[in-house]
């Protein structure tokens, strides 16, 4: 059961200077990564964005903007690589097919140990959790 926890207007708005802060973080680790692993998989991207979405970990269009949660960031490293790779074998096949889990898996043989941590853990990637389990305190 989780608690509710209802904050003052200074308390929310520190929250939103520190989620701005790991959406800089992010976005400087998410560029990083799409560097290291773009070599890897090949395929044209023209831009990177970095959100706070609801229901995806990642994305990418067909016209090549790469697009990721931030909440990313409070996850293991290995998981925000997988979500790296997986978005950027979509560039070149833009589907999940075989060929395209093939080439995922040449990238990054157990990625379905990360996607399987992604299903059972995502929904503890939130600030709030990040930051309790830090001992920093979210009410002052």
């Amino acid at each position: 059961m989780s608690q509710v926890i209802y904050l003052s207007q200074a308390e929310t708005k520190r929250l939103e200077t520190l989620e701005k802060r790991y959406k800089k973080d992010a976005r400087k680790r998410f560029e990083e990564r799409v560097a290291y692993f773009h070599p890897l998989t090949g395929g044209n991207y023209t831009s990177i964005t970095v959100r706070d979405q609801k229901t995806r970990w990642g994305s990418c269009s067909s016209r090549g903007t790469l697009s990721f949660n931030y909440r990313l960031i409070f996850a293991p490293p290995v998981i925000l690589d997988y979500v790296v790779v997986h978005e950027l074998c979509h560039l070149t096949h833009m589907n999940h097919s075989k060929d395209f889990w093939n080439m995922v898996s040449s990238v990054m043989p157990d990625y379905k140990i990360h996607r399987k941590w992604l299903r059972e853990h995502g929904h503890e990637l939130t600030l709030e959790n990040y930051l309790m389990a830090k001992g920093i305190p979210i009410s002052l």
